[in-house]
């Protein structure tokens, strides 16, 4: 009983510090501080630590090297370029440019990470609203928009969210085979947050926009040949992730290469500050990967995980429709009252114990992914990718309360949610 007590409580004060972050405690000192707790008091082993290690060491290293893939990007000028290609391209539409940018960051999210989607897209979105001269009322459509499609759009690959490669790694799911299961829910996620967004915020998005205001895309480049250089690069990752599966590579070594060629480029024609790079990218992210998931497995080792296994077994025994259905909107409350980097960690270990068919067993792995990317959005804390978002959104003088956030989330995830989950079931029963 007071390993239950003590496992539990490890992991909500560790959220609660994770969360508040008090005096810029990182989230990865945090993590392993509870780790090393978890540890002291016996509740996880050394062989716990090493099996965690095994788990999380690939999607933290992938992660990384897309986020620094970005910075790179962003600093060589190739996210602006794209956002005044989508601007010029909606010739003083204000509800095409809204559509246009959502697409776009719909795109980013899936290639380069929820994450780094959010950190980068979300300035220059802001920017370029202000370029436009829009009143800050007209501005939050936007703003509103470029956080909310960084995780419903990060669906399509197992590099689009932490999340993903988490349970890529984890149920051994191929590059290949998973992005051909999530094909249609990524489809259907992003029309249906395109059609949420719009549908609460069409009054407020302008009409019109003087475009002869909009700059040339090519203005946004810093170097054109670094840039042609890119575009070499992301065909590389696409070739790359694709020969992953075929020849059990792991995704973090096609990533890194991709991050260290850009680097040595970027250098090469002093267009990037690798130190600076470097000092930016996401590092505390290791120490936060493993040490929450160690702390998980302690809860695992006490026995917590089994409440959530016989939740979803409850569902599986009622039929693979409502099995796919709880499972996701169970995997999205947990995500937005406790973050969804916990969550799919919690019910992966879950979902491992469960006995089913083999089409009920893969629609409840895959709608666990859908609730853990998609029901962040309810709240503020319910993912790493909103509370950058909230954080870039304050330093650009743009303040949303958590009231207002959570009456926003709630109305906009509710039906995308249901709508993907849905449209999982029954491309599921197609392809699986």
């Amino acid at each position: 009983m007071l390993d239950i007590v003590a496992a539990l409580m490890i992991f909500i004060v560790t959220l609660i510090l994770i969360i508040t972050q008090p005096r810029r405690l990182s989230i990865g000192t945090s993590a392993s501080i509870g780790a090393v707790i978890a540890l002291l008091l016996g509740i996880v082993s050394w062989t716990d630590v090493i099996i965690v290690t095994n788990i999380v060491w690939n999607a933290t290293l992938t992660f990384i090297a897309l986020v620094m893939i970005s910075l790179i990007l962003d600093e060589i000028g190739y996210f602006e370029w794209a956002s005044l290609h989508m601007t010029r391209l909606a010739k003083g539409s204000g509800v095409k440019m809204f559509s246009f940018l959502i697409l776009l960051g719909a795109l980013v999210s899936a290639l380069f990470a929820n994450d780094g989607a959010v950190l980068i897209m979300t300035p220059i979105v802001l920017a370029m609203m202000r370029t436009l001269m829009f009143p800050n009322h007209a501005i939050l459509p936007f703003a509103m928009a470029s956080g909310f499609i960084a995780d419903t759009a990060s669906l399509p690959f197992v590099i689009s969210n932490l999340t993903n490669i988490i349970s890529a790694d984890f149920f051994q799911l191929g590059f290949l085979q998973y992005a051909l299961v999530m094909l249609m829910p990524n489809i259907i996620s992003i029309f249906a947050s395109l059609v949420v967004l719009y549908v609460y915020f069409n009054r407020s998005i302008p009409k019109t926009y003087d475009e002869t205001m909009v700059q040339t895309p090519m203005s946004a480049i810093q170097h054109k040949t670094l840039f042609t250089i890119t575009w070499y690069c992301i065909a590389f990752l696409i070739v790359g992730y694709i020969c992953s599966e075929m020849f059990s590579i792991p995704i973090s070594l096609i990533t890194s290469l991709a991050a260290l060629f850009l680097l040595i480029c970027g250098s090469y024609f002093r267009v990037i500050h690798v130190p600076t790079v470097i000092k930016n990218a996401p590092w505390a992210i290791i120490f936060f990967s493993i040490g929450m998931y160690v702390i998980v497995y302690g809860l695992k080792n006490v026995g917590l995980t089994t409440i959530i296994t016989s939740v979803i077994t409850l569902f599986i025994k009622k039929g693979s429709f409502l099995a796919t259905i709880g499972t996701g909107f169970l995997a999205a409350f947990l995500s937005s009252i406790m973050n969804n980097l916990p969550t799919i960690m919690i019910n992966s270990i879950a979902l491992k114990d469960i006995y089913a068919t083999e089409i009920a067993q893969q629609l409840t792995i895959y709608a666990n992914i859908i609730g853990t990317n998609l029901g962040p959005k309810i709240t503020p804390i319910g993912s790493l990718a909103t509370l950058i978002w909230l954080h870039v959104l304050r330093r650009d003088g743009i303040y949303i309360s958590w009231a207002y956030y959570f009456k926003i989330g709630l109305i906009l995830t509710i039906p995308t949610l249901t709508v993907t989950l849905i449209s999982l079931i029954i491309w599921g029963h197609i392809i699986l």
